[in-house]
């Protein structure tokens, strides 16, 4: 049996219909992070050393609760990161997300996410590795080019991990 280990610092890229303005903004509004995050509200006001966390779809738990250690709006945001939403990751060491929003051709941005800084953290590396941004990313695109989520779920925290149920 192989075992692998995910790499410390993960790199995406992703194409997307919008402007820089429309993704800055479903990255930093709850009322657009919902729809795309497991249902998870974001707080922040996008200013370097201000909170940026992340609440559940009732508010009742914080599912992360970090920092923006740079922004340039709508081109650059830089955050720790830090999964309080499971008690394996919570206990983990903080990492770092920065998310790059380039315009490309008329209408399209190319967006850039690295997460690094997982070098003491292999849990979360391992738990957003693969699908696990892949997923946030696709909905996040699905989301801006359609105007709709990805799929009719809503995110709850259980027992450390995200569970999805159906929306009404």
């Amino acid at each position: 049996m192989t075992t692998t280990t995910a790499p410390p610092t993960q790199t995406y890229y992703l194409f997307i219909r919008a402007t820089p303005q429309q993704i800055w903004d479903a990255l930093t509004q709850p009322e657009h992070s919902a729809a795309y995050l497991f249902g998870a509200l974001v707080e922040t006001t996008g200013e370097v050393g201000t909170p940026f966390r992340y609440h559940s779809p009732d508010r009742t738990t914080l599912w992360g609760d970090d920092t923006v250690l740079d922004a340039d709006p709508p081109h650059r945001l830089i955050v720790t990161y830090r999964g309080l939403y499971n008690p394996d990751l919570a206990i983990e060491p903080e990492s770092r997300v920065t998310w790059r929003i380039e315009p490309d051709e008329p209408g399209v941005c190319l967006l850039t996410v690295v997460h690094d800084h997982l070098e003491h953290a292999p849990k979360t590396a391992e738990r957003v590795a693969g699908t696990g941004w892949m997923r946030v990313l696709s909905g996040l695109k699905t989301l801006l080019e359609t105007g709709d989520a990805l799929s009719a779920v809503s995110g709850t925290v259980s027992e450390g991990r995200v569970r999805t149920s159906p929306s009404r």
